[in-house]
C-alpha cells in the first residue's frame, strides 16, 4: 500500500527532529569519550540495523538514541543516557505516545539501575500538559519543539508547514516536492533556525545531560537489615507492637542489604539485595565505573 502524503510529510518532519540532534549528541559523546549508537548498521549488532536493548523482563525495545561508556563499534557499552525522538502533530495523540516512551525506558532504567543512566525525551509538534508532566514525574528530562517553532523554521526555506486534518493530498505533495527539492546548505539553515528557535530549552535539555555524565559519588550509604516480619489485621496492632517492641534486640534473622548512592547533581540510587553476593557486585561496578 502506498504511504499518504500526509504520513509521509509527518514522517519528515519526526527524521528531521532526529538529523537536528543528532550533531548536538556527536559532538557531546566526542568531547566526554562516549559511544554514540543510533539506528544503522554497527559491528556489535550484525546485521540487525535495529538500536534495541532488553529490559529485565526479557522484552526488546527499540530506541532512537542511547550514550554508552565503553561501548565502540564492536563492543556494547554500558548505557549513560537513552533518549527518546518523537514528533506528534495533533494532541490527542500525545498522551499515548507518552505512554509508548514511559513503557519502553522505565523497565530499561530499572534494569541498568546501578548506572542511573540519564533518561531524555525529545518531543515536537503538539503535546499536551498533561503528557509532559507524566513523563516528568517519571524522572524525565524533556527537549520540548513546540508546533509553532517547527512552522517557523520550515520558512527560513520558503515552505510552508502548516497543516491540519482537512489539508488535501495536493497540499501535502506540494510540501514534499518543496522538502525534496531543497539543497543541502538550505536544510543546515532550517535546522539552524529551529535550533535558534528552541535554544532556551536545548540548553537546559544539554546541561542536565552534561550533569549527568559528569556527575560524582558523594556517598555510599549501606543498611544490613535484621528482624522478622510481623503483620496484624488493624492498626490498633500494630501500634500495640511497635509500643511493646524491644529495639535492643540483635540476634534477629538477617533479612536484606539496602544500598543508597547520592550523586554530586542529586541523584539518588535507592536499592535492596537479599544476598551479601548480590551486593557485593553491584558495588563492584561503582569500581569498574
Amino acid at each position: 500500500m502506498a504511504e499518504s502524503p500526509s504520513h509521509k510529510f509527518g514522517q519528515i518532519i519526526g527524521d528531521l527532529m532526529e538529523i537536528a540532534i543528532h550533531p548536538l549528541l556527536v559532538e557531546f559523546a566526542g568531547k566526554y569519550g562516549l559511544f554514540l549508537d543510533k539506528k544503522g548498521l554497527r559491528k556489535a549488532r550484525g546485521k540487525n540495523k535495529k538500536l534495541s536493548w532488553v529490559d529485565l523482563y526479557g522484552n526488546k525495545h527499540d530506541l532512537d538514541f542511547v550514550l554508552e561508556k565503553g561501548g565502540s563499534e564492536g563492543v556494547i557499552g554500558e548505557p549513560a543516557a537513552f533518549i527518546e525522538v518523537a514528533w506528534r502533530r495533533y494532541t490527542k495523540h500525545s498522551r499515548n505516545k507518552a505512554q509508548e516512551i514511559q513503557g519502553a525506558i522505565v523497565p530499561l532504567r530499572e534494569t541498568h539501575r546501578k548506572n542511573a543512566p540519564f533518561v531524555g525525551v525529545f518531543l515536537s509538534g503538539e503535546f499536551t500538559d498533561g503528557a509532559l508532566k507524566q513523563l516528568e514525574s517519571l524522572g524525565f528530562n524533556i527537549l520540548y519543539f513546540e508546533y509553532a517553532t517547527v512552522v517557523e523554521a520550515f520558512k527560513t526555506v520558503h515552505i510552508d508547514a502548516r497543516f491540519d486534518e482537512d489539508t488535501s493530498d495536493e497540499e501535502f505533495k506540494k510540501k514534499i516536492d518543496a522538502w525534496e527539492s531543497l539543497t543541502n546548505e538550505e536544510c543546515s539553515a532550517l535546522v539552524d533556525k529551529l535550533l535558534e528557535l528552541n535554544s532556551p530549552g536545548l540548553e537546559k535539555f544539554m546541561d542536565s545531560l552534561e550533569s549527568t555524565i559528569t556527575r560524582q559519588i558523594e556517598s555510599v550509604g549501606i543498611l544490613p537489615l535484621h528482624g522478622e516480619a510481623a503483620e496484624y489485621k488493624s492498626a490498633g496492632e500494630v501500634l500495640s507492637f511497635i509500643g511493646s517492641y524491644d529495639e535492643t534486640k540483635t540476634a534477629a534473622r538477617f533479612v536484606r542489604y539496602e544500598v543508597v548512592v547520592q550523586y554530586s547533581n542529586g541523584d539518588l540510587i535507592h536499592t535492596e539485595f537479599e544476598s551479601k553476593e548480590e551486593a557485593l557486585e553491584f558495588l563492584k561496578g561503582f569500581e569498574r565505573a
